[in-house]
């Protein structure tokens, strides 16, 4: 058997160059006992918060694969609910940074979250274009809302009543009954999609923004308040036939009561206010308190309303109401008697507009006790802004008090370098060069440059070469971080540069069909007396097509070039005659490298093909398909004949050119990857992303093997079927507008595993101690009972307290759907130690919440079968009696609780006024002492 080649696997080191992705949300986070200075914010996988008022970023909320789309804070400042793409919800710890409840519901993306007043509860809408509510408490998934049959772009609670509304790109806004869990209102007022909705006037208002310029408001009454008897029933559901649509043209309010005997609001527009915008709305939010409003399109603008309170309207109309008074008495006219009204530009206020210096994906506002506004805007290019506008100025002006920026490029990297001392790393960009520290993926050196398409480290690492999209060479000097000369080199765009192996000259090729060669040379500098570096133009190759790359034989005698044709043309450098022509690609080659040794030339190209070549005949030796999109860059391992690919599918894949072998495959990126670095040590591998990351890839020591490799792999595409495969059915129930609020998933599917091979082997257990009782019967004495070793390691506990210790283990939010694919062979068994359980007075809230499950799903089954009805009976009794004992236990605590509140109170009360009867003495002696010598002067 011959010796297996050994790899080592690289494995995901940092994250950087990212301040913020524009895909999420922004929000204001309570740390450190502090409000409006942290701010959230989506970051790929991870959420990063950051300090607005030093610029630095004091946590991150680890995330695993999937990219975040959005953000809810908890009202009481302590957890932070994530969304990711593929649906599900993350709920982390702002103490300790972790992630304690996981919510597996959507299929798609989450696309709005929030909490209700309290933050028990937390509702999700997704691309799906389902609502799920869940119970943050209990860990677990309450119910799904069917009914939208677009994206949900918000959802809102009610604080009042037990209601949701939800809106969605089907034009449509939805009314909820949570205590009924149906839909009974429909708003069909928009005719585009319904992009943003906000509740104003202490939830007696929406407003809701489209793709239009206008911002509609709604007003709210609730039934139970206004129901008058003597109201015609026509005239209260006026309005609701849908074929009423037809008729509004002037954009009227339209109806759709779906349950009209369940009315519990009536919603009627009451006008629009005119945005500035005239594209759709971003976002529409409020402050918490629901004085401030504001809102932002698809540019660089967000616009700023003041919602006056209940008490503002009042004095407001009382003085509208003196002045119409006065005016009457002027004109000798009669008083008006209540038709002065304010108007809804009145209502609610254009306070200003407020332009960012990018275009803004997102917002959120925080009023302070103080009256001041703060606002963060997180914008489309890598930046966070951060705002602060006085309200109660005369003419309130937005200052801007921060701006985040320093951590990352504005446009995407489309060049990497590494030193060559494996410690700095270069990225460029549409608008600057940043150097980083490798180590700590701090930025040490940001420089402004052109358009920049292909980069190195000069040798030594004190200057940088950087080719652009204009035709230019940019040289920089590190120390000072300058631009030492621009060089006007190619009269198109400089695709590519390669050092010389005997480093004392580049070779550039650009889109004006040159291979330029280029010498290092020492000159004079005008500022100084020391010479600098500069370049001299030395030879050029002059070809038939666009030169998209370049690349130098290690023993400087050859040079490949690759063309627009799909050609590789190799040269020989001394004299630039022709050697070879690779042809094959049936596009262009994008990218290409030559190993150590010469021997081997791999090229990658838009055909998403990678071929390797014999660099002495010129034989194509295999082709690879190697991504699903373009292959964007590739390059050689130091002293191997191991390569990386980067493609526009957004993997890294690591090769061998010797066994043609797919080694590895580096996922965490989230779009196109445009381009890698290795450091010459062949330890670190650097790509940049159109997801505007940076990611730092380490070699481990960890050994690498294809087979497990393989299997590992087959395994992820298992688990990803079982997540797309169609999810159960419970029997007897239609697919109606509500739901379970769990989806079948991987973790589901063992946790159901688990508890199969827990009865299993209570099963067995039973069987063993029957047999064991029978021959000590047979034998008249006590035989030694064999010890099960996974009861053993359990600290020798009985079968049943095993099967219930594996049912503890489930997660709270994978009970039900684990509970659903467990076949009903197991239900009776279950169902009996369920009744032991609880009459030992054992989990009783668990145990109830999976029995009721159970019946609700099998309940045809288990009537029908005469040998569970004992059991039922059974489980009835104990039931009811244990939980009443639990209730009363409840009861009891929280008594106890409101008694000890009362208590505390109570002192404090007392402690409050012996403070203030303490002070007022001391006031007092101050006086007669300072009367006293007054008196004395005298």
């Amino acid at each position: 058997m011959g010796l297996t080649r050994q790899y080592l696997r690289y494995g995901p080191a940092a994250l950087f160059g990212l301040v913020a992705s524009a895909r999420g949300n922004a929000a204001f986070v309570a740390l450190r006992g502090e409000r409006g200075r942290y701010v959230a914010v989506p970051a790929c996988e991870h959420v990063f918060v950051w300090d607005t008022r030093k610029g630095e970023k004091v946590l991150i909320l680890k995330g695993l694969k999937q990219e975040v789309s959005y953000l809810c804070p908890s009202p009481d400042g302590l957890h932070l609910a994530v969304g990711y793409e593929d649906g599900s919800i993350r709920v982390f710890s702002l103490l300790s940074g972790e992630a304690n409840i996981t919510f597996n519901g959507h299929k798609a993306a989450v696309t709005a979250l929030q909490y209700d007043h309290l933050g028990g509860r937390l509702v999700s809408g997704s691309k799906d274009t389902d609502v799920i509510v869940w119970d943050v408490i209990n860990e677990s998934g309450l119910y799904r809302l069917r009914g939208h049959k677009d994206a949900v772009t918000q959802v809102l609670f009610l604080k009042e009543k037990n209601l949701l509304v939800t809106s969605g790109k089907d034009t449509l806004v939805k009314w909820w009954d949570l205590d009924t869990q149906h839909c009974f209102k429909t708003l069909v007022g928009h005719r585009t999609e319904v992009w943003g909705m906000a509740l104003i006037s202490e939830e007696k208002r929406l407003i809701t923004g489209s793709a239009d310029s206008e911002l509609r408001v709604w007003d709210i009454t609730y039934i139970q308040e206004v129901k008058d008897p003597d109201e015609p029933e026509s005239k209260k559901s006026k309005g609701s036939s849908p074929g009423a649509e037809e008729n509004t043209e002037d954009d009227e309010t339209l109806e759709l009561d779906e349950h009209p005997e369940e009315r519990l609001i009536k919603c009627s527009k009451v006008g629009s206010i005119m945005r500035e915008g005239r594209d759709r709305v971003g976002t529409l939010a409020t402050d918490r308190t629901g004085k401030v409003l504001a809102c932002h399109g698809t540019d660089a603008v967000l616009e700023v309303f003041s919602v006056l309170s209940e008490e503002e309207v009042r004095k407001k109309l009382e003085k509208k109401m003196k002045k119409a008074k006065k005016k009457a008495k002027q004109n000798s006219e009669e008083e008006p008697e209540g038709t002065v009204e304010l108007s809804l530009q009145e209502e609610i206020q254009r306070v200003t507009n407020i332009r960012a210096s990018s275009k803004i994906k997102s917002f959120d506002l925080l009023l302070s006790a103080k009256g001041e506004l703060k606002i963060v805007l997180l914008l489309q290019n890598n930046i966070i802004e951060s705002y602060h506008l006085n309200l109660s100025a005369q003419v309130p002006q937005a200052v801007r008090v921060s701006k985040i920026t320093i951590g990352g490029h504005r446009s995407d990297v489309r060049t990497l370098a590494f030193s060559s001392d494996n410690i700095a790393i270069l990225s460029a960009a549409a608008e600057s060069i940043k150097i980083w520290n490798r180590s700590t993926l701090q930025c040490i050196r940001t420089m402004d440059c052109e358009y920049a398409l292909c980069s190195l480290f000069v040798p030594g690492d004190r200057q940088v070469i950087v080719g652009t999209k204009t035709g230019k060479l940019q040289l920089y000097d590190l120390a000072s971080g300058s631009l030492m000369e621009t060089l006007n080199a190619h009269d198109g765009a400089v695709w590519s540069i390669a050092l010389s192996p005997d480093q004392r000259g580049v070779v550039t090729g650009g889109a004006d069909k040159c291979v330029k060669f280029w010498e290092f040379e020492l000159v004079k500098d005008e500022n100084s007396v020391q010479k600098r570096l500069s370049m001299k133009h030395v030879r050029v190759l002059q070809l038939d097509e666009d030169v998209l790359c370049v690349r130098y034989s290690p023993n400087q005698k050859l040079l490949a070039v690759s063309l627009l044709d799909c050609t590789v043309k190799i040269f020989y450098v001394d004299t630039l005659k022709f050697f070879l022509s690779l042809y094959g690609h049936k596009l262009p080659v994008l990218c290409m490298d030559i190993s150590y040794d010469g021997t081997l030339i791999a090229t990658g190209s838009a055909d998403r093909n990678v071929k390797i070549w014999g660099l002495d005949f010129g034989d194509c030796h295999r082709s690879l398909f190697a991504h699903d999109d373009s292959v964007m860059y590739l390059q050689f391992v130091a002293k191997s004949h191991l390569f990386f690919t980067a493609g526009k599918d957004s993997k890294i894949k690591q090769w061998d050119a010797d066994k043609f072998e797919h080694i590895q495959t580096l996922e965490g990126h989230h779009q196109e990857v445009w381009c890698l670095a290795l450091s010459p040590n062949g330890d670190y591998v650097v790509s940049a992303s159109h997801d505007k990351s940076l990611r730092l890839w380490e070699r481990t020591r960890e050994p690498l093997i294809l087979e497990e490799e393989r299997e590992m792999q087959r395994e992820a595409e298992y688990e990803d079927s079982v997540a797309k495969e169609a999810q159960p059915v419970v029997a007897g129930e239609t697919q109606g507008e509500t739901g379970l609020a769990g989806k079948k998933t991987i973790e589901t599917i063992k946790a159901a595993e688990q508890i199969m091979e827990a009865i299993e082997l209570y099963r067995e257990e039973m069987a063993k101690l029957k047999e064991h009782k029978a021959i000590c019967k047979a034998a008249g004495k006590e035989v030694p009972y064999p010890v099960n070793p996974i009861l053993h390691a359990y600290g020798n506990i009985t079968p049943s307290a095993y099967v219930l210790e594996v049912f503890k283990k489930v997660k709270s939010s994978e009970l039900e759907e684990s509970l659903l694919v467990l076949p009903f062979s197991y239900v009776p068994d279950l169902l009996r130690l369920f009744n032991e359980y609880i009459r030992l007075g054992s989990d009783i809230e668990l145990l109830c919440r999976a029995l009721l499950f159970l019946l609700k799903i099998h309940f045809g089954q288990i009537t029908s079968n005469h040998m569970l009805v004992t059991v039922i009976e059974n489980l009835k009794k104990t039931t009811i009696s244990r939980v009443s004992e639990a209730r009363d236990v409840l009861g009891f605590n929280m008594a106890g609780l409101q008694y000890l509140k009362r208590e505390i109170e109570a002192k404090d009360e007392v402690t409050f006024f012996a403070d203030a009867t303490d002070r007022f003495e001391e006031k007092k002696r101050k006086r007669k002492k300072k009367e006293k010598m007054i008196l004395a002067v005298l």
